[in-house]
């Protein structure tokens, strides 16, 4: 079993939960009132009942580099050593969104091709709505090919925010 530590950060757009493995490493970034959407992203990535949550005994560095993102260094988060579970696919997807650099923003089919699956814009789509890692695995940065906002787990007020806090000009 798995025990994961549990910090609470408050930010300007809602409380974050972090969920830390024992060695560091990042395994969830969710935004608190989205609680029950970790717990089965949780369920999936980790089987149930392969882990248990338990309170942070001290500041973890995806603690520290989220409080320095917020504060106005949006490039604390680009090293953060983060590890899911998910499909060989997925982890593609997602380790190609962190390739994405802050006041950048992509559409799905970018990712597709940059993964060399260029036919496979929907399963990006869907494998990007499975991302256990809000914010540091940069999903907020995925906006419509026309340039358009489109969804975001967290809310579209939420990736309103996030995209123009690392420095993107909205239409």
């Amino acid at each position: 079993m798995m025990t994961l530590y549990e910090e609470l950060l408050p930010s300007p757009v809602g409380t974050i939960t972090i969920l830390t493995d024992g060695d560091g490493v990042l395994r969830v970034l969710e935004f608190e009132d989205f609680g029950a959407r970790m717990e089965r992203l949780l369920r999936l990535h980790y089987r149930p009942g392969g882990w248990r949550v338990v309170p942070a005994v001290r500041t973890s560095d995806a603690m520290r580099a989220m409080t320095a993102y917020f504060a106005g260094d949006v490039a604390a988060i680009d090293g953060l050593p983060t590890a899911t579970g998910g499909t060989d696919f997925q982890r593609s997807v997602w380790q190609a969104l962190r390739d994405v650099g802050a006041g950048r923003t992509v559409a799905y089919v970018d990712i597709a091709a940059a993964i060399g699956r260029p036919s496979a814009v929907r399963a990006v789509g869907l494998a990007n709505g499975s991302n256990p890692i809000a914010i540091v695995v940069p999903c907020h940065r995925i906006i419509g090919r026309s340039g358009a906002l489109t969804g975001y787990g967290g809310g579209l007020e939420r990736k309103r925010w996030l995209l123009a806090h690392e420095g993107v000009g909205l239409v």
